[in-house]
C-alpha cells in the first residue's frame, strides 16, 4: 500500500472522532441557546456520520501538503479540490445548503476565502519559524570553535 494512502488512512483513523464531538458541542449550545431543534434518530445518524467523514478526510487530506515530489501548487490544488468537493456534498446531502447554484457559488466562494486565510496563516507561519530556526543554526555555527 502506498504510504501516503497509509498516512491519509491513519491520520483519518486518529482525527475522525473529533468531527462527531464538535457535532455534539454545536448541539449542546443550540440548546442552551433555547432554539426548537427537532432531530430525529435519522438526522442525527446522519449528522454523525456527516462529521466523523468530514473530520476523516480533513485531517487525512493534509497528506498531500507532505509529498514532496508535488510543487506547492500543486499539493495546495489537490487538497482544496478533494476538501470543497467533500464539505460541498456532505453540506447539499445533509441540506446544510440547498443544491442551487447561487448557493454552491456563495459557498465555493466563501470556501476559498477562508481556505486562502488559513493557508496563507500556516504557510506564512511555517516560513517565519524556518527562518528563526535557520538563524538559530548560523548562530550556532558561527560560536563553534574550529577543532585543530
Amino acid at each position: 500500500m502506498n504510504k501516503h494512502l497509509k498516512v491519509f488512512l491513519y491520520r483519518g483513523l486518529v482525527f475522525g472522532g473529533f468531527g462527531p464531538i464538535v457535532l455534539g458541542i454545536i448541539f449542546c449550545i443550540i440548546e442552551i441557546s433555547d432554539v426548537d431543534l427537532a432531530l430525529t434518530g435519522k438526522s442525527m445518524l446522519v449528522a454523525i456520520i456527516s462529521t466523523y467523514l468530514l473530520a476523516f478526510i480533513q485531517a487525512g487530506a493534509s497528506v498531500f501538503n507532505q509529498i514532496d515530489e508535488w510543487p506547492l501548487a500543486k499539493s495546495t490544488l489537490i487538497h482544496f479540490t478533494i476538501l470543497f468537493i467533500t464539505y460541498s456534498a456532505v453540506y447539499v446531502f445533509n441540506s446544510w445548503i440547498p443544491f442551487e447554484p447561487l448557493m454552491l457559488l456563495i459557498f465555493f466562494f466563501s470556501f476559498l476565502i477562508i481556505y486562502l486565510i488559513i493557508w496563507l496563516t500556516v504557510y506564512f507561519s511555517v516560513k517565519a519559524h524556518t527562518k528563526r530556526l535557520n538563524a538559530q543554526l548560523v548562530k550556532a555555527q558561527k560560536e563553534q570553535k574550529p577543532s585543530l
